[in-house]
């Protein structure tokens, strides 16, 4: 696979406040290059909003010939197993990056990490603190009011060396003590009132076993981490923004006795990706699983990536789609049609043409012979001759789709009725002579001279153009109309969900059907983009309609 992130620098594609601040960095000599990294705890699946994140870091360092980094921060041994890390690798690679040889977790960094905290103590800037949980969090304060020292605050530094080795060695139970940073219990920002370095967790690591018995809080470690590798801008989400103060006053400690380089990373935060019918929050998508409201992490409703690649979401689209929506400072909310949009503009381009009739009801020509089958031919895709064509099997008996007859047609409808004449599309014109509810049938006459690309088809004008497939060589398969998982704009949770989000029917497809692949994505005339689904290649799962039906008030 082409590394979109290895190439010769690019121009970048547009401008926004983060490319502003990456372009005055590089031209005013502060970074000689960007380093920028995505860096996931493995304790779950990717989403859309890790894929938007996935595309700004990689993009920003292909943009300007950079590189960028995967790193795991996995500082939580009770959340994190090896099963995440290798479907978020397969997810990033899904998605068409490549960060070559820098793959990095912050395990690497445990005894560097371990080192830095014992150089805090010794400067008097981390202490050991013996309170409880309920009392840490009694002395915090609130927004509102100061937080109070720690009696432990005051701890003699060779008494906080020892408890910090003790703790390591396992020597105390979980809860029994922390390491704090030592910084301002009186200050505005919560973030900065002495937080929590080191939790005691007897509980084995996926990378490092058994090996420790402390682990880093995520803001201790990960501010860190980006420093140890030389990030040059640390792109994340506006949630992120009140601890910047923090990362800062880790990260320059630290500089100021030359354990890390200069210049350090600078934080630059961002609107978080919020999608209009859709729940990115990690508790509620666990919820969602767990309780069996969908089918696991992978159900095509789910806004996971595993999820979208078995709808047949293609990268393309979800890169165009971070495009589209691009970056900004403030909250807001995005449509989902835009996504759906840039799913169907790729899928338009490298979707082959299929015939599939969804509610089958059997149309019989009354004047072609019995036993009697021809070709008609169908391009694969017709805005690409190169593509070539197919055959479909034509005979007597045909399957249409239910919609396209009505024995009381309203004003306007085109298609089947009694008396009235369509065109089957690649075939022939048909009268429609009347419908038998004993057989649930529409029977019909076909003129012979009527057929598509023959001279005498021009003669024929009709205003209705129907799809069908010959009922002896169509097969019956499994299709799931898979729609928007909730019923409201901005759900709250599972109280919202769109009890329609998901149908399964009995289709009839046509033969080259037979041989679909896993993963293999079609448009089926009339109703939109299919995929093989990854499982079972023989079952057909909708990526998305043809045009955006909720925008029509649904």
């Amino acid at each position: 696979m082409a590394s979109p992130s290895s190439k010769t620098p690019n121009t970048p594609s547009g401008s926004n406040f983060i490319r502003q601040i990456v372009e005055h960095d590089l031209a005013s000599g502060k970074h000689k290059s960007v380093r920028t990294r995505f860096p996931p705890e493995p304790n779950g699946y990717l989403h859309f909003g890790h894929a938007k994140s996935i595309c700004l870091n990689f993009g920003l360092a292909r943009g300007y010939g950079g590189v960028c980094h995967l790193r795991f921060d996995d500082t939580n041994p009770a959340k994190e197993e090896q099963e995440y890390v290798d479907s978020i690798i397969d997810a990033v690679r899904w998605l068409g990056f490549d960060w070559g040889e820098h793959q990095y977790y912050a395990s690497n960094y445990f005894d560097r990490l371990y080192g830095f905290a014992r150089n805090l103590i010794e400067r008097g800037l981390a202490y050991v603190d013996s309170l409880s949980a309920e009392e840490m969090r009694a002395h915090r304060g609130t927004l509102t009011e100061h937080g109070r020292n720690s009696p432990f605050r005051d701890r003699a530094v060779d008494d906080n060396l020892k408890l910090l080795q003790e703790m390591k060695e396992g020597k105390h139970a979980d809860g029994t003590h922390v390491l704090r940073a030592r910084i301002d219990m009186q200050s505005g920002n919560i973030n900065l009132r002495d937080p929590v370095m080191y939790r005691i967790r007897h509980a084995a690591h996926h990378r490092t076993g058994d090996a420790w018995c402390i682990y880093p809080s995520y803001d201790w470690a990960h501010g860190v981490s980006d420093a140890i590798e030389r990030i040059s801008h640390s792109i994340c989400t506006l949630e992120f923004e009140d601890h910047r103060p923090l990362y800062d006053w880790f990260n320059e400690r630290l500089a100021e006795a030359a354990l890390l380089e200069r210049p350090l990373p600078q934080q630059i935060e961002f609107a978080r990706l919020n999608l209009t019918y859709v729940v990115l929050s990690k508790r509620k998508l666990i919820q969602l699983v767990d309780e069996g409201h969908v089918e696991g992490w992978d159900d095509p409703r789910m806004p996971t990536l595993v999820g979208a690649r078995r709808r047949a979401y293609t990268p393309e689209g979800l890169r165009r789609f971070a495009e589209r929506i691009g970056v900004a400072k403030a909250d807001s909310w995005i449509d989902f049609s835009i996504l759906e949009d840039c799913m169907r503009e790729h899928l338009n381009e490298v979707a082959p043409r299929r015939i599939a009739v969804l509610d089958p009801l059997k149309l019989v020509i009354e004047n072609y012979p019995e036993g009697k089958e021809e070709p008609c031919e169908a391009p694969n895709h017709p805005q690409k001759p190169d593509w070539g064509r197919r055959p479909v099997p034509f005979s007597r008996e045909l399957w249409i789709e239910r919609e396209d007859f009505a024995e009381s047609p309203p004003k306007g409808y085109f298609r089947l009725y009694p008396g009235n004449k369509v065109r089957l599309r690649y075939a022939y014109v048909v009268e429609c002579l009347g419908y038998d509810k004993s057989t649930d049938s529409v029977r019909c006459r076909v003129f012979e001279d009527s057929r598509s690309g023959t001279p005498g088809a021009d003669a024929y004008k009709v205003k209705g153009n129907i799809h069908w497939l010959s009922a002896k060589h169509a097969h019956a398969a499994e299709v799931r109309l898979y729609d928007r998982l909730f019923a409201t704009p901005q759900p709250e949770g599972v109280g919202d969900l769109n009890r329609e989000s998901k149908k399964v029917i009995a289709a009839r497809l046509e033969p080259a059907l037979r041989e679909a692949k896993p993963e293999e994505r079609f448009q089926f005339e009339r109703h939109g983009y299919f995929v093989a689904d990854r499982a079972d290649a023989s079952a057909f799962n909708r990526t998305v309609t043809l045009r955006d039906s909720w925008g029509a008030g649904k």
